[in-house]
């Protein structure tokens, strides 16, 4: 007995020692800011006047602009200049710390950026003449229950990045990962073009991402123990939490019940990619295409080839339970069958030449365009041949003749370097100042640093030469 409690009491220390080094690795008060300076930072955020109506406004060109040429580097740059988290931090700092005033005033500031953002995009995308919905304009549209814990913890983070005593990268990460600004845009294209399936999509998606961004900071606020304003007694806290809790469940339960539609989905459509690559590989008989419709539960698949009989289709379709897939009904089109889709099957193969043949097309033209560059470099210096002969002779009287070339110098590593070579035969030595010379000369003549001389001395004959070369 004395054994196990002197061993118990060696552990205790040990114990503490743990417990206390995990506290401290894990606390949010060791670097947390002073009250008064987390207050300030958030509360600057919160107004809508001076600038920042027009860094919103930009912002939402630019986002506007981003969904309309799908290109998601432009979107992420909008989402870190817009203005919009600041109002909602705001209200969640109200709601918080009790200062209701700060409440009401940070959602008119957040209604207005909110009326802003769909005026201005709307009007983007009346004029533009784009008016195809891209990847990008439909990923706002069907919000899920993930985009619930993106907002959630996206906005944790930032709470906890806002209070520390030095300024972090959090806040632009939050901005990017909640995605505040495409969603009102996308809402704006909604409305431009009449779709308004998107507007209410867009406009749930960008609740979402304002509703839990909010909570997330009165958690932190709560958390970290931010001295309260107002007086609130026990049931003006009750009251409090169950509007908070009401607001929450009624903002997540529908993009939980998406969440379970699309997952239901793409649980369909990968049994049967798996059942059609299971059961259609046959010989003498391929898949041309596919279609799948989850919301019908209909499988339509066209072969060609050798036609399959009536028996084994019947076979195939009564193993679709055995994949998960009972309920489903399946379409065979197949040669010989008057059901056969022929406008879809030629869709499919001319999409595939075509594609294909745009790509070669592409491939080719690259290609074409730096056979021309290197001609044209490689032109360029014969074109001024003529006129660097006049201008050498006419400072140089006793040169013979020039002769000028390109080339390619190897280096033992492996590596290559273009050059231009001139060669200057002259009747007499030149001497090297007028060497150089020439050499800086060439180089700002053909434009390049890579350049190679050569001086080589060509007597003139003697007359006896000459005499001899007559009489031959």
């Amino acid at each position: 007995m004395s054994n196990e409690r002197h061993h118990e009491a060696a552990m205790e220390p040990a114990l503490a020692r743990f417990r206390h080094s995990l506290a401290h690795r894990f606390s949010l008060f060791d670097d947390k800011a002073a009250d008064e300076e987390i207050e300030r930072r958030i509360r600057d955020g919160v107004d809508l006047s001076g600038a920042t109506p027009w860094i919103l406004i930009f912002a939402i060109f630019v986002a506007s602009v981003g969904l309309n040429v799908n290109s998601t580097a432009v979107i992420i740059g909008a989402m870190l200049i817009s203005p919009l988290m600041g109002p909602i931090m705001g209200a969640g700092l109200g709601v918080a710390v009790y200062d209701f005033d700060l409440v009401k005033r940070a959602l008119t500031n957040l209604a207005i950026a909110t009326l802003i953002s769909l005026v201005v995009s709307a009007l983007y995308f009346f004029v533009s003449p784009l008016h195809e919905a891209q990847s990008e304009l439909l990923a706002r549209t069907t919000p899920t229950v993930w985009d619930v814990l993106i907002a959630l913890f996206g906005g944790l983070a930032g709470i906890i990045g806002m209070t520390r005593q030095e300024k972090s990268n959090v806040i632009p990460g939050v901005a990017i990962a909640t995605a505040l600004m495409p969603p009102v845009c996308t809402a704006g294209f909604g409305i431009a073009t009449g779709q308004w399936s998107f507007v209410v999509g867009a406009l749930y998606l960008y609740t979402i991402n304002c509703v839990f961004i909010g909570l997330a900071t009165v958690i932190g606020i709560r958390v970290l123990k931010l001295k309260r304003h107002g007086f609130a007694n026990a049931k003006v806290q009750r009251q409090v939490k169950f509007y908070l809790l009401l607001i929450a469940l009624g903002t997540a339960i529908p993009s939980t019940y998406l969440a379970f539609n699309l997952v239901k989905d793409e649980v369909f459509k990968s049994n049967v990619k798996a059942f059609i690559g299971r059961e259609f590989t046959l010989e003498g008989t391929q898949v041309a295409y596919t279609k799948i419709d989850p919301i019908t539960r209909t499988i339509e698949v066209a072969l060609i080839g050798l036609p399959l009989s009536k028996s084994m289709l019947q076979s195939i379709e009564g193993r679709l339970a055995v994949a998960n897939l009972a309920g489903a009904k399946i379409v065979v089109h197949q040669t010989g069958d008057n059901r056969v889709d022929v406008t879809a099957l030629k869709s499919s193969l001319l999409s595939d030449l075509y594609s294909n043949g745009q790509e070669a097309l592409r491939q080719k033209e690259e290609q074409v365009k730096k056979l021309e560059q290197e001609l044209a470099e490689r032109n360029a210096i014969y074109e001024k041949a003529a006129d660097i002969d006049l201008e050498l002779r006419a400072q140089y009287p006793n040169i013979a003749s020039i002769f000028l070339s390109d080339g390619v110098e190897l280096h033992p590593d492996g590596t290559k370097t273009k050059l231009v070579q001139l060669t200057v035969r002259s009747t007499k030595s030149i001497p090297s100042a007028d060497k150089t010379r020439i050499e800086n000369w060439f180089k700002a003549r053909s434009k390049s640093d890579a350049v190679v001389l050569n001086f080589r001395i060509e007597p003139q004959p003697t007359s006896a030469a000459k005499q001899g070369k007559a009489k031959v």
